[in-house]
């Protein structure tokens, strides 16, 4: 009898915590959610826009000529930009051989050996900088370094620049990964006999990969776009062109020369290769997400 006496005391107690749909703070709460709402769909709006914009105008050009052809004179139709496309997978293989290691290999520095030290902080400090600093600059200072040094625009010239832009991206990626592995983890490795750099090498940056290849793609992605400071490295090519040594052709500067010339089968072209350079990077995007949803930490 006692039992169900608390029992219904406990629901009459419940009864009178029922949240009001009128309260004041109810109804502060549902507005934030709303206007959190609208500013989502706002803030969605460019983006569909520029997808909807350049599909609309380039999906009927896809063809297989596009990626196996030359551009055309000027003024001619039908070619392709496969040059092209070779090239921008070129440029950026260069770019992440020179900015991947460096940007791991200074990660596991600011996470396993350098916390609170001021190197440190002007590594990252350097980092926050640089990953601000507008990307026409980064081809600037690649001209002065390789192009001037070597007399000679060159697809390992452009390749630097973007390895500028994409260092902080891979830094700061890689070194919030290695720091959400677990202290506890590390010990564990180190209590069984292994030495700092095996604890490194086998266990945190295994355990922290997902969040490196994140980094890599997303730095991928933002290079990809990046037409200025090829402008000034890489330049352009015409044709076929492997060579790391010889100016080459990229898809950012295709767009730009292309967009700008008064020609409707060149700007024709430009809308194609806009639709298939959006595809890469929205392919590199959507796979740093899923790489992301692997991650063990």
């Amino acid at each position: 009898m006692a039992e169900t006496d608390k029992q219904i005391a406990s629901g009459a107690e419940l009864a009178g915590l029922t949240r009001s749909g009128t309260s004041s703070r109810n109804l502060f709460a549902t507005g934030m959610s709303i206007l959190v709402a609208v500013f989502t769909l706002v803030t969605l709006i460019p983006l569909v826009a520029v997808i909807f914009d350049v599909a609309r105008e380039g999906i009927g050009l896809l063809s297989l000529d596009l990626f196996t052809q030359l551009p055309p004179p000027p003024g001619l139709s039908e070619g392709g930009f496969g040059h092209a496309i070779i090239g921008t997978l070129i440029t950026l293989g260069i770019g992440a051989l020179l900015s991947v290691p460096f940007g791991v290999m200074a990660a596991v520095y600011l996470t396993e050996f350098g916390r609170g030290t001021r190197i440190a902080y002007w590594v990252r400090f350097a980092a926050n900088v640089l990953s601000g600093v507008p990307a026409i600059l980064c081809g600037l200072f690649a001209y002065g370094v390789v192009v001037l040094t070597t007399g000679s625009f060159s697809a390992f010239a452009g390749g630097v620049a973007l390895s500028v832009v994409m260092v902080p991206i891979v830094l700061r990626t890689a070194e919030e990964g290695l720091l959400l592995v677990p202290l506890e983890v590390r010990q564990a490795s180190l209590a069984l006999g292994a030495n700092q750099f095996q604890t490194i090498s086998k266990i945190v940056i295994p355990a922290a990969l997902p969040a490196i290849a994140t980094g890599v793609t997303l730095s991928l992605a933002r290079a990809g776009g990046e037409a200025a400071p090829l402008l000034f490295t890489a330049l352009n090519n015409n044709f076929w062109s492997t060579d790391p040594t010889q100016p080459i052709a990229t898809m950012s500067v295709l767009i730009y020369f292309f967009s700008i010339i008064p020609y409707k089968p060149q700007q024709q072209l430009a809308w194609a290769a806009a639709l298939v350079l959006l595809v890469i990077i929205l392919t590199f995007s959507i796979t740093s997400r899923v790489i992301t949803a692997q991650k063990k930490y």
